[in-house]
């Protein structure tokens, strides 16, 4: 143990934020760059060193969590990045975007905050790459095996870089212009700047990692001709499809997928536009969904310059605390105010959209909405409680329902789905097609970045296992692995 007393002496502290009306004037990471070193080993120390981790069982990557936070007390921050990637290839992305299920899991959080886990972790490795531990690792020795990769999210990522460094050739399929997948266009850049995907992207490169972008497979390429060229293939293509609203209005002009909004916002940073051809400038913005997708529409809204923001949540508000029916070490369902919300905007919760109203050129003008309860688990709308909201812009970002079906991929392969519409696999990741494999949210369903990163590397298990017979790869995950809920 680091410090056996660090719980009882040292309180949590998270990294600081940049003031608000700073923030909002630009896209840099909301964060006080340097904040967190000062306080970070002190932070570490809290850690317990607990006979049994569940931090462990809360992270599906199954990190080594107690054995990096002693090294981080010590500042080993060479030790402590070797431990932190001996279960993650990308924790410069986890540290910053993962809602961090292993804090939820953590011992210490039964009674008192739990350890800021997701801030040791980001501060590791941004410690790793100043002191340049982070280096290529090619193989020492080439398979004479290759593989195709399809997607560049984190799970096809992942996947990669894992089977490069067993000695496959590997090329990685992209369909959009720069690879990172929903990390690049996805993600804001005031959560996640991209330079930290463009210095990963160079070492995969380093590695001998090949990639290819401006290519979907099945509309550019036929899938069926790509497993013929390939040994083998992973499908990590994400579950892309966006949960629609059908009501009456939804074909006004104003109204967007989150996905055709913020990629929009992202390519204005990247340089490729000077203003994006969908802006909350002066506009009043609806956003109709209350997970991370609908924040990051927020605070996208807030720094292109909405005149409001109102952001709509079908569900019930959350407490701040455990419901007696989430105990640790469940992840439990919390009232969360993200950056974005500290910007400003208004939340509202237990409400539904009838319809949407629209001005003589085909414009959105305003929304209408109900208040809910909820009978037998389904929303009813409440008589009485209908009003209108004024609404020039609005973003659906509502989930995901599936992989895209509709560019010839799942069926070129000929790939069989489960009664969810995502493709169906084996315990090694395998589809019904020999040598085809699927990893992350195109098996899976929407899920989180670690999630993500888990099934790739445990798919690179599979894969490996197939085209040689036997692999020493990392697999912490099982297909049919699920959350620590209840």
């Amino acid at each position: 143990m680091a410090d056996p007393k660090g719980f009882l002496t040292t309180g949590r502290e998270l990294a600081k934020s940049r003031p608000v009306d700073e923030r909002k004037n630009d896209w840099n990471e909301v964060y006080v760059p340097g904040s967190l070193l000062p306080i970070i080993s002190k932070q570490a120390g809290r850690c317990m060193d607990c006979g049994i981790p569940f931090c462990h069982n809360g992270c599906p990557l199954g990190n080594l969590i107690p054995e990096w936070n002693d090294y981080a007390y010590r500042e080993d921050w060479t030790a402590a990045s070797e431990r932190l990637h001996a279960t993650n290839n990308f924790p410069e992305f986890t540290g910053r975007l993962c809602p961090a299920p292993c804090e939820s899991a953590c011992v210490l959080a039964i009674n008192q905050p739990a350890v800021t886990i997701k801030n040791v972790e980001v501060s590791i490795i941004d410690k790793a790459w100043d002191n340049g531990d982070v280096v290529p690792r090619p193989p020492e020795r080439l398979s004479g095996k290759t593989v195709a990769v399809i997607g560049s999210g984190p799970a096809g990522l992942a996947a990669a870089q894992q089977l490069t460094r067993a000695g496959h050739t590997v090329a990685v399929y992209e369909r959009a212009d720069r690879i990172g997948g929903l990390l690049r266009y996805g993600i804001p850049e005031f959560k996640m700047e991209k330079s930290h995907i463009n210095r990963r992207i160079e070492q995969m490169r380093a590695e001998g990692t090949k990639f290819r972008t401006e290519t979907e497979i099945g509309r550019d390429v036929d899938a069926a001709k790509l497993r013929r060229r390939y040994d083998a293939v992973v499908i990590a293509a994400g579950a892309t499809v966006s949960r629609d609203l059908p009501v009456p209005g939804r074909d006004l002009k104003g109204i967007h997928f989150a996905m055709e909004y913020l990629p929009l916002a992202n390519k204005v940073q990247e340089g490729d536009l000077t203003v994006s051809p969908i802006t909350a400038e002066g506009k009043h913005v609806v956003v109709i969904g209350g997970g991370d997708t609908g924040a990051d529409c927020v605070g996208t809204a807030h720094r292109q310059g909405a005149a409001s923001v109102t952001q709509l949540e079908i569900m019930p508000r959350p407490g701040e605390d455990r419901a007696p029916n989430q105990p640790w070490p469940t992840f439990p369902m919390l009232y969360k105010v993200t950056s974005a919300h500290e910007e400003g905007g208004e939340r509202i919760y237990s409400v539904s959209t009838t319809h949407f109203e629209g001005d003589e050129d085909g414009n959105v003008r305003s929304l209408h909405l109900t208040e809910v309860e909820f009978a037998d688990g389904r929303p009813v709308p409440k008589e009485g409680t209908e009003r209108t909201i004024p609404a020039q812009l609005v973003t659906l970002a509502m989930g995901f329902t599936g992989t895209d079906q509709e560019n010839g991929l799942v069926d070129q392969f000929g790939l069989e789905l489960d009664a969810r519409g995502n493709i169906a696999r084996d315990a090694e990741y395998a589809t019904n097609v020999d040598g085809v494999y699927v990893a992350g949210d195109a098996g899976r369903g929407q899920s989180l970045i670690v999630w993500a990163i888990a099934e790739g590397r445990s798919a690179a298990r599979g894969v490996d296992r197939y085209l040689t017979g036997a692999s020493d790869l990392h697999a912490p995950i099982r297909p049919t692995d699920r959350s620590l809920t209840v």
